[in-house]
């Protein structure tokens, strides 16, 4: 089949199966194949519902191609938000923590923007560290598993310039609305926030002033209804906060930092 008709036809079927970008998928899933029969696994497998990134082993993010592994969270468009945000207030050689990692993405992002940083990242779930590792340390960063601040070397206590936090946040009851992709091929640990989806933020907030050095900065990725809230978590702990949004990206953010800036 020539490769104009491979792309109509895989185009075809992906429409057929609701996906909305048929033909730039179509694309993609095609130079990724090896063989014909590779690429009917792959279709087949998009069209089961499973992510295109986990199909294609990478994801675009903020104009890198990040390792992205079955099982584990997708990171979204809107993340890149975070990421810029972050680039603003960080500076190059810094040390930034990548809290709730998941494929170390955020983390990576930001290095490549400032061109350097001494770069940490951690989760709690396993798939995802080794994940992770694969886009952080050759970037001269390390990866360790744990529980959000526990995971971290005692060393950096007091010494983090930046902390970036997309910590799940999606209320537990909230959770059947997601898309299939996200509730089927995606670890539940990384989406549900607890009742009032805010769980893993208090948590995040109240250990953030132990480990920012003076002048430094916490950014938690939230929604736009919880923001007030998760602002709110960030100066119970002492620290200031201020809601950033995006209003193109649907992406809104709660930036903190030592009252005494």
């Amino acid at each position: 089949m020539a490769p104009v008709t491979w792309r109509m036809s895989v185009a075809t079927t992906l429409r057929h199966a609701g996906c909305v970008f048929a033909e730039e998928e179509a694309q993609l899933l095609i130079e990724a194949a090896t063989s014909p029969d590779h690429l009917d696994y792959m279709v087949d497998q998009r069209v089961k519902g499973m992510p295109l990134e986990h199909i294609l082993g990478w994801v675009d993010f903020c104009g890198s191609r990040m390792v992205v592994e079955p099982g584990v969270f997708v990171p979204r468009r809107r993340t890149e938000f975070l990421v810029r945000q972050a680039a603003k207030v960080a500076s190059p050689g810094g040390v930034v923590v990548d809290l709730c990692c998941g494929s170390g993405a955020i983390g990576a992002a930001l290095s490549d923007l400032l061109g350097s940083c001494e770069l940490y990242a951690a989760d709690i779930d396993p798939a995802a560290v080794g994940c992770a590792r694969k886009n952080v340390e050759p970037r001269g960063g390390r990866v360790f598993q744990g529980d959000l601040y526990d995971a971290l070397p005692l060393e950096l206590r007091g010494r983090v310039d930046v902390v970036l936090a997309n910590a799940p946040y999606v209320p537990t009851g909230s959770i059947g609305m997601m898309p299939p992709e996200a509730r089927f091929h995606e670890p539940m640990m990384a989406l549900d926030g607890g009742t009032d989806g805010l769980d893993a933020q208090r948590r995040v907030a109240l250990g953030a002033p132990g480990w920012l050095a003076p002048g430094g900065w916490i950014l938690i990725e939230t929604s736009r209804q919880q923001s007030v809230e998760t602002a709110a978590l960030l100066r119970a702990s002492g620290l200031s906060a201020t809601v950033a949004s995006d209003e193109g990206l649907n992406a809104t953010l709660v930036i903190g930092s030592p009252r005494s800036r």
